[in-house]
């Protein structure tokens, strides 16, 4: 009978679809439901950075308004009677671990590595199994460099590597001058992981109102494409664990990027449009597909159609139609 189980970030799990940081995994309710439907691990809705500078500034200034302030005065942030947004995330990894049986991904989004990264601490003593940074720095500044801000993709990992013994993955984007290098390097400093690629928030034109308006929220079916391809080159050239992520709408996507190496895949859109049950489906089906090539394990095809592996390594560099439209007729 085939086994499901594969390991993520030294984590074993159950089977490889993880549920994406999202308003899917932010109460202990949903996160108990999508357990009883077959997640192998969830990733919480993502705290900020800003949410979390904020609340320690304001916190501080607090304290230090008070006629007499002594080092002990700070002992009482931790016992302040209300419980503001950063206490909440704590309390939230803490139940969901009694709770559930399946790993706990607590998540952090951030734009640099300044005085929130300490807080990682915190999410460790509070029993998270693992912590998935989200990281993204658009680059519009015309007076930064590449290399300066692919730095800050390195200072964030190390300086959080130097507090915590949690495995930490980055979930990066794909914007980069030197994709695989960057990969590389970031694994070569120890990153247990590295998820491609965040989804961002895209602008549109309302044409009537002259506004600027939201693009589309949820991934396509077909948005995988650029995950598969860098999962498929990254395979077997970097010692830490991959997970593709945005556009895995189907067993056959998830299929396609555990052949292609990856250890595990996020997803979020197709459970928003299908709901949590959807896992049962996506779990059967990739079930029944090794039963049917009969692979006993994951590990028995996984990395199957690396660029590594691959009769035809080139076509994971391929970015011309040409070869494509020599035939191609309407």
């Amino acid at each position: 009978m085939p086994n499901l189980a594969s390991t993520y970030l030294g984590l074993k799990i159950s089977n490889p679809i993880i549920v994406a940081s999202s308003g899917l995994t932010d109460s202990i309710e949903k996160i108990i439901e999508l357990e009883v439907h077959g997640a192998g691990a969830i990733v919480l809705k993502s705290l900020f950075e800003e949410e979390i500078i904020m609340e320690m500034d304001e916190q501080i200034q607090n304290m230090t308004n008070r006629p007499f302030v002594y080092p002990e005065t700070f002992d009482y942030m931790n016992e302040e009677p209300e419980e503001d947004t950063v206490r909440k995330y704590l309390r939230l990894i803490r139940e969901a671990k009694a709770a559930v049986s399946i790993p706990i991904i607590a998540s952090i989004n951030c734009v640099s590595a300044q005085k929130w990264t300490y807080f990682a601490q915190e999410i460790e003593k509070a029993g998270a199994d693992a912590l998935e940074i989200n990281l993204f720095v658009l680059p519009t500044d015309m007076n930064r460099t590449g290399d300066e801000n692919e730095q800050i993709y390195y200072d964030v990992l190390k300086t959080v590597k130097e507090q915590v013994a949690l495995p930490i993955a980055l979930k990066i984007s794909p914007y980069h001058s030197n994709l695989s290098n960057l990969i590389k390097r970031l694994d070569d400093m120890n990153a247990d992981g590295i998820v491609m690629f965040n989804r961002f928030y895209s602008p549109d034109f309302d044409i009537n109102t002259l506004r600027v308006t939201s693009g589309q929220i949820l991934s396509n079916a077909d948005d995988y494409k650029n995950s598969l391809r860098w999962t498929g080159i990254m395979s077997e050239r970097v010692n830490c664990s991959l997970a593709g992520t945005t556009g895995i709408h189907t067993s056959e996507s998830i299929i396609k990027h555990l052949l292609a190496g990856a250890d595990a895949v996020q997803i979020a859109s197709i459970l928003y449009q299908n709901g949590p049950e959807y896992i049962d489906v996506l779990s059967k089906e990739i079930y029944a597909w090794m039963e049917e090539h009969n692979f006993k394990s994951i590990e028995d095809f996984k990395g199957k159609m690396s660029q590594s592996k691959s009769n035809d390594p080139a076509a994971f560099e391929r970015v011309q139609f040409m070869k494509n439209f020599r035939n191609f007729v309407l």
